[in-house]
């Protein structure tokens, strides 16, 4: 436009009517496009525009209001409108995209979006003193920053916005280490690409399982380098297409171009938070992104949901007996029934809290909360597993001798500081690292995203080896004991004992988790089936074990039950003897307990 070049000559001409005028007071009528009144004085240009002389405030009326961005950004502004009328032509174009086929229109989508991406930067740095630049075409939204001053600024990220939709990038990361020249990031937001590439584009996801695209498209891309590698991940934030209750699965995605085709990944990218409106991704490089739902069509199973529930309610009440029996039974207790003590203490509890709250998703931070503390609880109980069998291998290896003060020492030593201290430090490392991974859309239990599962699962698989190590050492030495053995009965029952609840040990306190590990494939129903039955009464394999099967125990409960009778029985003669009365006289020989008999 040349209009900004003739103004100081045309002003000039003009000033004696400039001076006439402004003796006269303008109106709204008299002042230019792009140009409002002030207080019925003055006119001012729109936002985005400047008045040809400089003055904010302006009475002639002849005065222009230009585009502070036309000047220098026309010829790329006419280059990218050619890049978006070609868009906008591929997402009418309904007779292409039916007669290609799916890898074609992938590679057509990845070639606009490159183009897209490219021209915009180029458009960027042609003007880098521009350093904000927006732009709306269509179905094609842009917003871009220009970094010429090496990060200098004290604020060292950067948001960008476009339709609701925004990104937070490291200032670093934009000029990529060169101080040679500006950079610039630009962000992108394409309104209807999104029916065009997808979920059907989505590979990875179950098919039974209703995936939609619940997002605008976005783009990021910084120049002049296109390096898409980050050293420190990118925020993005989606605003939602449309919001669904009953959507249970998250997912952020990446356009990932292959040589097979393109399609959305999810490598590299983490989903942070989600709630009704909104979805906070967590990306390590740049593309072009988007986020995908997935609805839960299918309903719980109900037959399952009864068994686990059954199931616990059971598991609780042989916990609590067996916890009873651990304090209150004298003869038996010692450190192997200190350490079952403990162990069934954090299986009731983490039971307990799994009934109750497991469910309990609102509000956010009491989710979070459950589920940290469910994951404290199991990891206890599968420590104190891990010291159940450390005793098991030592009184093993130790089985001839009769003091077992030296076992018993360490095992008191190392007792609560393993059985509750490591599962803290396990706990208080993943809440502080990824505290926003606690709790999930349908759960309080911990999220699948970045791994964050193998904070539970790696200390249980590492306990679970373990274990299996130690109990194939009880049966080696076990073995040659017997072999060993001649005609010492009493010793023979003791290693066989031995034998049974090392058996017995392997299974409760450890195999029945694998079975959580197999839900996958065709076998997954089955598995979960009995996942949920075995797991659930582990309760009732401990007291089974180490209460009932015990002889010791066996007599304990004898000896308590004769106690109960005889107090039963010389309650019932009291009050018998009571309802008498003083007055009463009983017939000769008759001695009640509780009376003296008086001959008169």
């Amino acid at each position: 436009m040349q209009g900004p070049l003739l103004l100081p000559g045309l002003c000039f001409l003009l000033s004696l009517f400039g001076a006439v005028t402004q003796k006269t007071k303008p109106s709204c009528a008299k002042c230019p496009a792009n140009a409002f009144c002030v207080n019925n004085t003055h006119c001012t240009c729109d936002h985005g525009y400047t008045s040809g002389s400089g003055q904010k405030l302006f009475t002639f009326p002849l005065e222009t209001c230009n585009d502070t961005t036309s000047s220098k950004t026309t010829p790329g502004r006419k280059e990218l409108q050619k890049i978006v009328d070609k868009f906008e032509s591929f997402l009418t174009n309904q007779t292409l995209r039916s007669t290609e086929g799916r890898q074609e229109i992938s590679s057509t989508a990845t070639t606009i979006l490159r183009d897209v991406e490219s021209k915009v930067l180029e458009i960027a740095l042609k003007a880098p003193e521009q350093k904000v630049l927006k732009i709306q075409n269509g179905s094609v939204a842009i917003e871009t920053r220009v970094i010429t001053d090496n990060c200098s600024e004290e604020r060292k990220t950067f948001n960008l916005n476009v339709q609701m939709n925004s990104m937070d990038i490291g200032c670093n990361d934009i000029i990529q280490g060169d101080t040679q020249g500006p950079s610039a990031i630009a962000f992108i937001s394409y309104s209807s690409l999104g029916n065009i590439i997808n979920a059907t584009f989505f590979e990875e996801m179950d098919k039974k399982d209703q995936v939609y695209l619940n997002s605008q498209v976005v783009s990021a891309a910084i120049g002049p380098k296109r390096n898409v590698s980050l050293s420190k991940s990118v925020t993005l934030t989606f605003q939602h297409v449309k919001t669904n209750s009953s959507t249970k699965k998250v997912f952020c995605v990446y356009w990932k171009s292959t040589e097979q085709g393109s399609q959305w990944s999810r490598d590299g990218c983490f989903l942070l938070h989600v709630n009704k409106s909104h979805t906070m991704c967590n990306c390590s490089h740049l593309s072009s992104f988007a986020v995908l739902m997935a609805l839960t069509s299918q309903e719980e199973d109900p037959v399952l949901t009864i068994i686990t529930y059954v199931g616990l309610s059971v598991s609780l009440l042989c916990l609590l007996l067996a916890a009873l029996t651990f304090l209150l039974c004298k003869a038996i207790q010692n450190t192997s029934t200190s350490l079952h003590l403990h162990l069934s203490l954090c299986l009731f509890l983490a039971h307990l809290l799994f009934l109750v709250g497991i469910d309990r998703t609102e509000p956010k931070m009491l989710c979070s909360i459950i589920a940290g503390a469910l994951h404290y609880l199991y990891l206890a109980a599968f420590t104190w597993m891990l010291l159940e069998g450390l005793h098991l291998f030592l009184t093993a290896r130790n089985l001839t001798v009769v003091n077992y003060s030296s076992i018993n020492r360490l095992m008191k030593w190392i007792m609560f500081p393993v059985g509750y201290g490591v599962p803290a430090v396990t706990v208080a490392i993943s809440a502080a690292s990824r505290p926003h991974l606690y709790g999930t859309a349908d759960r309080c239990w911990l999220h699948l995203d970045q791994g964050f599962i193998w904070s539970f699962l790696g200390p249980v698989c590492a306990i679970f080896s373990v274990n299996l190590v130690l109990f194939v050492l009880v049966f080696w030495i076990l073995k040659r004991k017997l072999s060993s053995l001649n005609s010492e009965v009493s010793t023979i029952q003791n290693t066989r004992m031995l034998a049974f609840k090392a058996t017995a040990q392997l299974f409760i306190l450890g195999c029945t988790w694998c079975l959580g590990l197999l839900q996958v494939g065709p076998a997954a129903q089955v598995m979960a089936y009995l996942f949920a039955i075995i797991n659930s009464l582990q309760g009732f394999f401990i007291f089974l074990v180490y209460c009932l099967l015990s002889q010791q125990v066996q007599k304990q409960y004898r000896k308590w039950f004769r106690e109960i009778v005889k107090s039963k029985s010389e309650s019932e003669t009291y009050t018998l003897s009571s309802k008498m009365g003083p007055d009463s006289k009983p017939s000769e020989g008759d001695v009640f307990p509780g009376q003296v008999k008086i001959k008169y």
